[in-house]
């Protein structure tokens, strides 16, 4: 039955996910299940609510939905109860996919469960690294971000309601969020895959500044 569960999952998310164009498509979901399972397995995790979770965390993502941290689960739950799954499973996957986002650098994470944990660190290392850079910027083209504007600031946002708000540039976006993520990792893997992404946004943005100032 689970296997059957996680089969019409994928083909249903695939469905629903594979032209979209700004970064959370479909190959970021498939890549967010693939890390979110191999993190579950060393951190002796339910691989079949990490699958599930991973499938259907973007299903009905917050920055497309009005801003709703609800959109996801309620989702989530139609899908999954359309299904036949159990209470139990909807009640824990539909959790996961409730908190796994991120609310902003002073809002604290709320993911409770191993099972979450793995999920949230997966989907937070598809948001660094070479694949996380290219997402940061084909999702500022969509919402018409400049590139970097040197007369704008960062900014720390201390509550989920400053950081819907934010309008800065993508290079911005490294500092609110990307180079944070390596220290809001939860699991020994997922700090572990995180050291090499992280370090190629460090050098990324050393490489951009030289070439923004002409110097190389």
């Amino acid at each position: 039955m689970q296997e059957s569960l996680v089969s019409a999952t994928r083909a249903h998310v695939r469905s629903l996910m594979e032209q979209e164009g700004t970064g959370h498509d479909w190959w970021h979901v498939d890549r967010v299940r693939n890390t979110a399972v191999l993190i579950a397995r060393e951190e002796d995790a339910d691989v079949v609510i990490v699958e599930l979770s991973a499938l259907l965390h973007d299903i009905a993502d917050w920055k497309f939905h009005n801003g709703d941290f609800e959109a996801g689960a309620r989702v989530s739950r139609v899908w999954l109860e359309s299904q036949q799954a159990e209470a139990t499973v909807v009640d824990r996957v539909c959790d996961i996919v409730r908190h796994v986002s991120f609310k902003g650098a002073g809002v604290a994470d709320e993911m409770s469960t191993i099972e979450g944990k793995c999920v949230q660190d997966a989907d937070r290392l598809d948001a660094i690294g070479a694949i996380g850079i290219a997402r940061a910027f084909a999702y500022g083209g969509h919402r018409g971000r400049p590139i970097y504007d040197p007369e704008q600031t960062a900014e720390f946002h201390a509550t989920v309601e400053a950081y819907k708000k934010r309008s800065a540039s993508t290079i911005h976006h490294f500092y609110e969020k990307l180079l944070l993520m390596k220290d809001r990792l939860h699991t020994s893997a997922g700090k572990r895959l995180a050291e090499q992404r992280h370090a190629y946004l460090e050098q990324f943005l050393e490489q951009f500044y030289a070439e923004w100032e002409g110097r190389r």
